[in-house]
């Protein structure tokens, strides 16, 4: 298995999450995040999906938002790291 770098996998996983706020991939996404990461997350994805709808330069906001959220939890629960890439890479493909 390949090292997997904290600060890489939070930055993909900002970008991603962000991407698919505002997309069907969202509805997916939102499930996943609510079973593997928590309600918490599941409810700040929402937030940013309406932020989004709400303001489309916001984009740049959220992705930093995730990122500091994403290191966070990274930092405090390392093992997270193999779960977010599997999100990731399963969200990147349900991407349009």
């Amino acid at each position: 298995m390949a090292a997997l770098h904290p600060r890489r996998v939070a930055w993909e996983g900002a970008r991603t999450f962000v991407s698919a706020a505002n997309t069907d991939a969202y509805w997916w996404l939102s499930d996943t995040v609510g079973h593997r990461l928590g309600p918490m997350y599941q409810s700040q994805l929402c937030e940013t999906r309406l932020r989004l709808q709400a303001q489309a330069d916001a984009i740049y906001a959220e992705a930093g938002a995730w990122r500091a959220r994403l290191d966070e939890l990274l930092d405090t629960h390392p093992a997270t790291a193999s779960i977010l890439t599997q999100m990731i890479s399963e969200t990147t493909s349900r991407l349009p």
